[in-house]
């Protein structure tokens, strides 16, 4: 009996499976300043470096041993009359070009935008293309058109039977204004057709059925949206005209000489590498205060 009892006893359960699957162990995650240190290793090695030899060669006169440190390069460029008339041009240049880019383009945007005409949509999609010319090709155009041997002159000796036609002004200060206002009048319609396909059309349809003109609805509806790109746009083009090179090398504009072109000359020309040093100094911090100026405006402008 006890053995039939032993055959017939129910065989022990099996072992449970646990009731939870143990969670694999947490990864350590990366500290912040590990995902930002990759970028700015490129940021350091790439432009932070050069950026602190030509600052340090600016402050190494020639004549000094290695290692030595003077501010005698600032003072004897600083003295020279031909960097007073390079900072003299730079500026008058850019701030002329970019008051003359923020009016055409204003009103060429307000064309485009709002006034309707055949081919008005590939001439906005043309703006984005043109933005990608360089600066000596718009240059050479006006060369082929204005030149000494250009057409204008070519259709004026033809006429008139003159020697010369009257047309010589891409050479003087005003020939790189007129180049740097068509380059760069782009840079500033480019914003304005985003901010104006933004606009609210209802404000336009009662401000016309309340009476106001045209003038009336620019000033007082068009205008004030408008600010905050008129302003993004014109800090850009002051930037860009501030460290325009191409342009005035390719009008051959003589008398013309900016801060661009005279560390080029001091470099090239001269191979007087800490003068050459010094203006570029002065050119990047004239550039990133007028830059950081017109980005308060444009915080402003768009508060």
């Amino acid at each position: 009996m006890a053995s039939t009892a032993t055959l017939h006893r129910k065989p022990p359960d099996p072992p449970s499976a646990p009731s939870a699957t143990p969670a694999p162990p947490r990864r350590t995650a990366l500290p912040t300043w590990a995902w930002a240190l990759p970028p700015v290793l490129v940021l350091a090695l790439g432009f932070l470096y050069p950026l602190a030899l030509v600052v340090r060669q600016s402050f190494t006169p020639e004549s000094l041993d290695e290692g030595g440190a003077s501010l005698a390069p600032y003072a004897e460029v600083f003295a020279s009359a031909a960097f007073r008339e390079a900072l003299t041009t730079t500026v008058w240049l850019a701030v002329g070009a970019t008051v003359g880019c923020l009016v055409l383009g204003f009103a060429l945007a307000l064309v485009i935008a709002f006034v309707p005409f055949p081919g008005g949509k590939a001439v906005a999609r043309f703006i984005d293309v043109f933005l990608s010319f360089p600066s000596f090709l718009i240059t050479l155009a006006l060369l082929f058109v204005y030149g000494s041997v250009g057409m204008a002159n070519g259709a004026w000796t033809g006429v008139t039977g003159a020697a010369e036609g009257p047309f010589h002004f891409l050479t003087t200060p005003w020939g790189v204004l007129l180049a740097e206002i068509t380059y760069f009048t782009p840079f500033v319609m480019r914003p304005l057709l985003a901010a104006f396909s933004q606009l609210d059309t209802a404000q336009l349809e009662v401000a016309s059925s309340l009476g106001a003109g045209p003038l009336r609805i620019v000033r007082q509806v068009i205008l004030p949206e408008a600010l905050p790109a008129l302003a993004a746009g014109g800090s850009l083009v002051l930037v860009l005209c501030l460290n325009e090179f191409g342009i005035v090398l390719f009008t051959g504009a003589k008398g013309v000489t900016t801060l661009p072109t005279l560390v080029y000359s001091k470099a090239i020309l001269e191979s007087d590498y800490p003068a050459a040093c010094v203006v570029a100094v002065v050119n990047v911090v004239l550039s990133v205060g007028l830059y950081s100026l017109y980005r308060v405006v444009s915080r402003r402008a768009g508060a």
